[in-house]
């Protein structure tokens, strides 16, 4: 019988030959792939920084832009898997060419027009569609390149195609240098504007590459491409098969994000903490589809343990205080986990001949696991719950799990599973008698078995799991509420002595009120944290009053608990941006703080990003200007540029001043307020409080503020206290703007002096 031969790929139709061998043929396949990956991952911390601004700097517009990023690789590999089942070989080719040129028609890339004001709701499906408008094209293009490179070179009969999930590995490679390179060689020196005109370049070129990759499959004859391909083909994956990789992929991915939103969250929204963890996830890919795996998987494996205890010893008994020390905790705790989960993923991997589909279930998986821990989780839990959640679920991925098999054997586990209830039990019941004391001895009692049950997946997930909810219900205190929003988790909770109400986000403390002044409607209530009488603020506001010689107008960027409204005097007016409608009914209800309701219930709430919001306000319009509006120490950054000072100046009378609240365990960010004020040619001062002591007992706090005006005279009074001029910075010094911020540099200069 006759074979039936494709007309577009017979030998009678190829072009004589360049060997499929042809010394050519890995650079090029691996150029391509290297240069894909690259470009795939490094549009990924530099157009979320571009959108960034647009939401405030939240933490949260990563885990969305993860989603948004898991999703569309999920497309391109899907359609991927279908251009390699329905046009094999050469048509494949000239599709996927024309498909890069189509996507090169949407570069350089930027935030397309029409996408202005995000809404008050639905913030993360309208942030989905702004990525999908701005790089969804490019970025879906470049996604199917992996696969679709990898299954073209399978075709060849080169020595290294039958098993091409090497080239995974170089791919993930290509990306791995790129994350890692963005925040140390390409963010700190290269403004955003030429980051894009560079990507752009590099996206041309990869044009240019996929071309002549096809060109080579192009000239292999089709026998050849059909013999190669058949020579490694293997039984089709089940339902079954589909549904393990897809779990095991889910689960080190919905880590990912969880993981990043809790380390940004401490510090600040920025590719350094978004790019670790990418970057660790990715070079686990490298790792386990290498040829030969320089960390062998079983030694992952038993390690796994060990770095459980430690990530639980530092997560719930709060060991550590180095900010240095705790990122590497959970990020190497998250390397191991991601490493056992895609180990286990690499063993089960089929035949080259079902390449694209294994990648597809594996993509449709990541998506899963990111939508969980992105979408769905801050929807459903009024705390990070996602993150415990997926550590116990990381456990369960590890080989050997099972039900046990033996009667003694279940027996010992409904015991252990009934001593776990009574424990919870009466955490909840005792809950206000428990003590930091009683709390840590119980973890660490409940550590020790993890070490006789290493190799044993469920029962060690289940003493994990244990372990995470009494704390959870030891850290839930009596009387508190947590609210969560888009833009974090915000808890109002009695302070230990029950004298105050605080409200916080994170690890900071954003308001407190005295107790008494909330229960005793009518009362001017006292003012308090940062802002109260001899306070670097308060003593702004004041030399803004002597200064004008009259009531004031003044805005507040950052609500709070609204604690600056009764700092407003008779006749003056005070105008709030926040960003957080969750932040607006809390300030608002006088059940939870009063500072509003009792000093000015009339205050407007200008609702949105204050750099938006603000520059809509008159100009001329307020004698200070008053920015307090850091999510726990994660900074906006936007807020802090020449271009958010170049509004904030627009918007003073002529003889306003700027007041930046600055205080931050991380970062050192004075000097950056005088470069961008000394760029709008203002001057700048700082208070850090002198000799003034902190009463930490009764809520007063001492902070880092720093002062900008136009010339010294509009400092009033504060040029005669404790304000000390900050040394400008040199005027060839990179200053902070909307193109460009230097994180690293922050961190450097707060652990080491400047």
């Amino acid at each position: 019988m006759a074979q039936h031969r494709d007309p577009m790929t017979t030998s009678e139709h190829a072009p004589s030959a360049v060997p499929a061998s042809s010394p050519l043929l890995l650079p090029v396949y691996g150029a391509a792939i290297f240069l894909s990956a690259a470009l795939l991952f490094a549009v990924q911390p530099m157009f979320t920084k571009m959108v960034l601004p647009r939401f405030g700097g939240a933490p949260s517009v990563w885990s969305v832009a993860m989603v948004f990023f898991q999703g569309a690789l999920l497309v391109g590999y899907a359609y991927a898997h279908l251009l390699t089942r329905f046009l094999p070989g050469r048509r494949g080719v000239l599709v996927q060419v024309g498909v890069m040129l189509i996507a090169a028609l949407a570069l350089p890339l930027a935030v397309r027009a029409g996408w202005g004001r995000p809404p008050q709701v639905g913030e993360a499906l309208w942030l989905i569609g702004l990525f999908a408008a701005s790089i969804g094209l490019p970025f879906f293009a470049l996604s199917a390149n992996g696969p679709l490179l990898q299954a073209w070179f399978a075709r060849t009969d080169h020595w290294a195609a039958r098993n091409p999930y090497f080239l995974y590995a170089a791919s993930n490679i290509g990306s791995f240098l790129a994350l890692i390179s963005y925040p140390i060689l390409i963010e700190p020196f290269v403004h955003l504007s030429d980051q894009s005109q560079l990507w752009s370049v590099g996206f041309y070129l990869l044009i240019a590459l996929i071309a002549v990759s096809g060109a080579l499959l192009w000239r292999v004859p089709g026998a050849v491409q059909s013999a190669a391909i058949a020579s490694e083909a293997g039984p089709s994956p089940t339902s079954r098969d589909a549904l393990t990789w897809m779990a095991l992929a889910a689960v080190p991915s919905g880590l990912l994000v969880a993981v990043t939103a809790h380390i940004s969250t401490d510090v600040a929204a920025v590719p350094l903490l978004w790019v670790l963890p990418l970057a660790l996830y990715l070079l686990t890919f490298v790792i386990v589809f290498s040829t030969r795996p320089i960390i062998p998987h079983r030694l992952v494996v038993a390690a796994q343990p060990a770095v459980l205890i430690t990530l639980v010893a530092v997560y719930v008994l709060d060991l550590a205080d180095s900010i240095f020390l705790i990122v590497a905790t959970h990020v190497f705790a998250f390397f191991v986990a991601a490493l056992v989960c895609h180990g286990e993923l690499s063993l089960r991997r089929p035949a080259a001949q079902h390449l694209t589909a294994f990648y597809m279930w594996m993509s449709a998986g990541g998506m899963i696991g990111g939508l969980a821990a992105g979408l769905i989780a801050p929807n459903v839990f009024n705390w990070v719950a996602e993150y415990p959640i997926l550590i116990v679920l990381a456990v369960l991925c590890r080989p050997g799990l099972a039900w046990p098999a033996s009667t003694r054997a279940r027996l010992l586990w409904l015991v252990g599973v009934a001593i776990g209830a009574i424990l919870i039990a009466l955490a909840i019941t005792l809950r206000e008698q428990l003590t930091d004391t009683i709390h840590n001895v119980t973890v660490a009692v409940l550590l020790v078995p993890t070490l006789l049950f290493w190799n044993r997946p469920l029962p060690l997930a289940a003493l994990t799991a244990l372990i995470f909810t009494l704390s959870q219900i030891y850290a839930t205190e009596p009387h508190s509420v947590s609210v969560r929003s888009f833009f974090g988790v915000f808890k109002m909770s009695p302070s230990d002595d029950g004298r105050f109400r605080v409200l916080s986000h994170g690890t900071t403390i954003h308001g407190a009120e005295l107790m008494s002044d909330i229960y005793a409607p009518g009362k001017r209530p006292e003012v308090i944290m940062y802002y109260y009488d001899g306070s670097a603020i308060a003593q702004a506001l004041d030399a803004a009053r002597v200064r004008a010689g009259r009531p004031i107008n003044y805005a507040v960027v950052g609500l709070g608990a609204g604690t600056l409204a009764c700092r407003a005097q008779p006749g003056e007016s005070v105008t709030y941006y926040e960003i957080d409608p969750a932040i607006v009914r809390i300030a608002r209800d006088p059940k939870n703080f009063t500072y509003l309701s009792a000093c000015r219930p009339d205050a407007p709430i200008v609702l949105g990003d204050a750099r938006l919001t603000l520059a809509d306000a008159p100009d001329g319009a307020y004698d200070i200007i008053i920015v307090d509006a850091f999510s726990s120490d994660a900074i906006p950054i936007h807020l802090l540029t020449r271009d958010a000072m170049a509004i904030y100046l627009r918007k003073l009378n002529a003889h306003g001043i700027v007041v930046m609240h600055v205080s931050n365990r991380h970062l050192e960010l004075a000097s950056v307020v005088a470069g961008i004020a000394q760029a709008n040619g203002m001057i700048t001062r700082v208070n850090n409080g002198g000799d003034v002591r902190a009463d930490d007992d009764n809520y007063k706090m001492v902070g880092t503020v720093a002062a900008a005006a136009r010339a010294e005279e509009d400092f009033g009074l504060i040029a005669q206290s404790r304000w000390w001029p900050v040394v400008q910075p040199d005027p060839k010094q990179w200053v902070w703007t909307d193109d460009y911020s230097n994180v690293i540099g922050a961190v450097i200069r707060q652990y080491y002096g400047h």
